[in-house]
């Protein structure tokens, strides 16, 4: 199961706002935090339109759990009927490439819910990398070596780490077109999930403001 990039709204970089749908009712974002759910938006993204049935023989959930969640979706403008079909075998198809959601938020229900949703987010990220790894081995050479599993510790204002995600935003930004356009894609090419996570880290506790006595005393790694 696949999806594209979920990010929040204060990292989109400029000039997303006409392929993204901006999730800011809690109960919207509390929805959207089921993990089929994603999953559903995620490959309708990638191969929608498609029914009821088939998202079942993709997620393999239940024809009647799809349809259920396919609906809760379509309330929140996630997902929509496309033309054609009937009943279960109506198809649907995503209503926008991206979701994103605040990052910060003065009502501490959309708050609560915004980060609740950037947790869930993040675990499958972790899940599908994790599944990725296990199966690396059945790369050829050339991918094995191309693959990225590192991280940096950097001292950075918020301002610095904004500008480096905006930096990375308009570098991934000319290959967006190859996901909705095969005809784009180089011989060779293989869909890559680019997950960017910056985040304040709370293991170095003398440094990070309220921080104090959080963890398990495991040092970070850099």
């Amino acid at each position: 199961m696949d999806e594209t990039p979920e990010t929040p709204e204060d990292q989109q970089s400029p000039g997303t706002a006409e392929r993204s749908i901006h999730l800011t009712d809690p109960r919207a974002l509390r929805a959207y935090a089921h993990p089929t759910r994603m999953a559903l938006v995620g490959l309708l993204r990638r191969s929608g339109p498609f029914t009821a049935t088939r998202a079942a023989e993709l997620t393999g959930e239940s024809v009647a759990s799809c349809s259920y969640h396919l609906r809760i979706l379509a309330k929140y403008g996630l997902v929509e009927e496309a033309p054609g079909g009937r009943g279960r075998e109506k198809p649907w198809q995503a209503t926008a490439r991206f979701t994103d959601w605040p990052g910060y938020s003065e009502d501490p229900s959309v708050a609560e819910a915004s980060d609740a949703l950037s947790a869930a987010v993040a675990r499958r990220y972790f899940e599908r990398a994790v599944r990725a790894m296990e199966q690396r081995h059945l790369l050829p050479r050339a991918w094995r070596e191309a693959e990225q599993f590192s991280d940096s510790l950097l001292h950075l204002t918020p301002e610095e780490l904004t500008g480096i995600g905006e930096r990375i935003d308009a570098l991934l930004q000319p290959y967006e077109d190859r996901e909705s356009d095969p005809a784009l894609r180089p011989e060779g090419a293989l869909p890559v999930s680019m997950v960017r996570l910056g985040f304040v880290d709370r293991e170095i506790p003398d440094e990070v403001p309220g921080a104090a006595g959080e963890g398990d005393g495991a040092e970070a790694e850099a």
